[in-house]
């Protein structure tokens, strides 16, 4: 009787395993939103706990068999050879859903990796707009532009090393095809607006460059004129003071 009972309950964790292999390993899922990514992941972890939950039991029936083995030899090899085929599979499908379940978080945290990323660009590129904005009324004095310039500048200096891994991030989960239609949508909004005010950007930065030399070297002629008229004041005052004739003069001071 005792025999019965243990060639039962092992008959009964191998059925176990087998519908525990075919309801975790065996479905094919598709991830298609957030919320079905986040549940797909929440129940792989809670098969990776049922699953190591049947240790103890499995252990319980190793015992056992031991046990009959030593009392009724005959009787405890043909379970032996039962239990040997019930570990090796309980092993392996310890091990498939371990790793699954560790797929599936590492998935998760790719997305949300993502997302990360997505915000820190988008509120650089919300910066940029606003600096952008920023130069299209500005008095028209060189300190003013010259300033402008140089926060359009220090803006795009920013580096590329996040948008590298977005595209990185983006790419290994459509690959996989895990959240497909969602990432590539917000990957070519984020794209589409960072290359037009990149080059908005760009185009403002060269056209304050080429204002900012208009003024410099207006600036720099006003001074040289100012300086020359200087020095022709200084020098019509000092032939008036010596009351010299205006006939006598060089032709350019007449």
């Amino acid at each position: 009787e005792k025999a019965v009972n243990l060639k039962k309950d092992l008959a009964e964790m191998q059925e176990w395993m087998t519908q525990a292999e075919e309801e975790y390993l065996e479905k094919d899922f598709e991830y298609k939103s957030p919320e079905e990514l986040e549940n797909a992941v929440e129940e792989m972890k809670r098969a990776k706990e049922d699953v190591l939950q049947k240790e103890v039991r499995v252990k319980i029936l190793k015992d056992n068999i031991k046990m009959l083995a030593t009392k009724v030899p005959s009787s405890g090899q043909d379970l032996a050879t039962e239990l040997n085929v019930v570990l090796e599979n309980y092993q392996l499908l310890c091990n498939r859903i371990r790793g699954k379940c560790h797929t599936l978080e590492e998935v998760w945290s790719c997305w949300i990796e993502l997302l990360h990323y997505l915000d820190l660009e988008t509120a650089w590129l919300n910066n940029l707009e606003e600096r952008v904005q920023m130069t299209g009324n500005l008095p028209d004095k060189l300190d003013a532009v010259n300033d402008a310039l140089e926060s359009l500048e220090s803006v795009l200096r920013h580096p590329a090393d996040n948008r590298t891994q977005i595209r990185e991030l983006g790419q290994t989960l459509i690959d996989g095809g895990i959240l497909d239609d969602i990432i590539s949508e917000k990957l070519e909004a984020f794209n589409a607006r960072y290359e037009e005010l990149s080059h908005l950007a760009v185009s403002r930065q060269i056209a304050l460059e080429q204002q900012l030399q208009t003024m410099r070297e207006t600036d720099h002629m006003l001074q040289v004129l100012q300086e020359s008229l200087g020095d022709l004041d200084r020098q019509l005052t000092s032939y008036l003071t010596d009351r010299i004739d205006a006939f006598q003069m060089p032709q350019e001071a007449q």
